[in-house]
């Protein structure tokens, strides 16, 4: 059995050999497709690294880094996809057991360090699940646990049961507001994958400015998301995207998901504020929207993401925990 590792900057590098393959057996989301990871890269802050690791000339395994560029020329790889909050940056296909995915990782750790240069500090590993731990522990590795992530679990025949579920306060809350959309002539809402009716620059804008009113989160280093990002993300079949305009074609909000065959998530969700001309209730709306898909489509659940965890409570959701770990560059030698 031979085993490589090669790193690829989706900036200008082809896409490896097999890379679509993998993605589709991996069960990955749509931020893994190469030609969106090169978009992504090519409009970001700081570049993407993608490494990956073949045994026998198969892609069994994958390793994404944001190569985060500070002072004097320092470099630390954030190991993460920057856009799938709560999930981990690494990937492997179901049959690679604990034990080989363990050596793989190390492997890879030095592959990408090696890409990063010497100036490079280390790596800290954003969004580990709990089984994952183990996989980047060890003597000089600091694991702490960290904000846990929201999933609700698809228990449901269809969206009013899971609207009954919830604790009478905020059943009768949801089931109001949505009336309110249902029942309001200025609103016009559209839910659809492939959305080629929507431009990038003004879904760009509109989540700017809405990350902005909110405050970054601390240790954040992702920059503007891009106009391309999204223009290209939202034309896929495999992106839901939900739309709030006005009666005269404005954009008041919008959502999307990542469909997945078995954990959509919850990526993006931008709204104007009232000053703005936006309205109430879109945001508890979108949630009962989007159920309709996951239930239908029978989905396991629907992730998320980190944020606003106490509100997501109250929808159902629960939090699952997850670790982030530090892996000083001698370790990862």
């Amino acid at each position: 059995m031979s085993t490589a590792v090669s790193v690829h900057d989706p900036r200008h590098d082809a896409e490896p050999s097999g890379w679509a393959e993998f993605r589709r057996a991996a069960r990955l989301h749509a931020p893994w497709e190469y030609a969106l990871l090169g978009v992504e890269s090519r409009h970001a802050q700081h570049s993407a690294a993608l490494a990956v690791a073949r045994v026998d000339g198969r892609i069994v395994g994958a390793m994404l880094a944001t190569v985060v560029r500070g002072p004097l020329g320092v470099r630390l790889l954030e190991i993460h996809n920057p856009w799938l909050s709560g999930f981990p940056g690494w990937a492997f296909l179901d049959h690679v057991e604990h034990q080989t995915r363990a050596r793989l990782v190390r492997r890879l750790e030095r592959r990408l360090c090696r890409f990063a240069g010497p100036r490079c500090a280390g790596l800290l590993y954003r969004y580990l699940p709990a089984d994952a731990v183990t996989l980047v522990s060890g003597l000089g590795r600091v694991v702490r646990e960290a904000t846990g992530t929201s999933v609700l679990e698809n228990r449901f025949a269809s969206v009013d049961d899971w609207i009954t579920s919830l604790a009478r306060s905020r059943r009768h809350s949801v089931r109001g507001q949505i009336r309110k959309i249902d029942r309001d002539p200025g609103v016009v809402v559209r839910l659809a994958a492939a959305r080629d009716d929507l431009d990038g620059a003004v879904l760009a804008e509109l989540v700017n400015r809405h990350r902005a009113r909110l405050g970054r989160p601390k240790f954040d280093s992702r920059g503007p998301v891009s106009a391309r990002y999204l223009h290209e993300l939202v034309r896929r079949d495999d992106v839901l995207t939900l739309t709030y305009h006005d009666d005269e074609g404005r954009l008041l909000a919008f959502a999307d998901l990542l469909d997945h065959a078995e954990l959509p998530l919850y990526q993006h969700w931008a709204a104007r504020s009232r000053q703005e001309g936006g309205r109430q209730h879109l945001y508890f709306d979108s949630y009962a929207r989007l159920m309709e898909h996951v239930v239908a489509a029978q989905r396991k659940g629907l992730s998320a993401g980190r944020g606003r965890l106490d509100l997501k409570r109250s929808l159902g959701l629960e939090t699952r925990p997850l670790w982030a770990a530090a892996v000083p560059r001698p370790v990862a030698r």
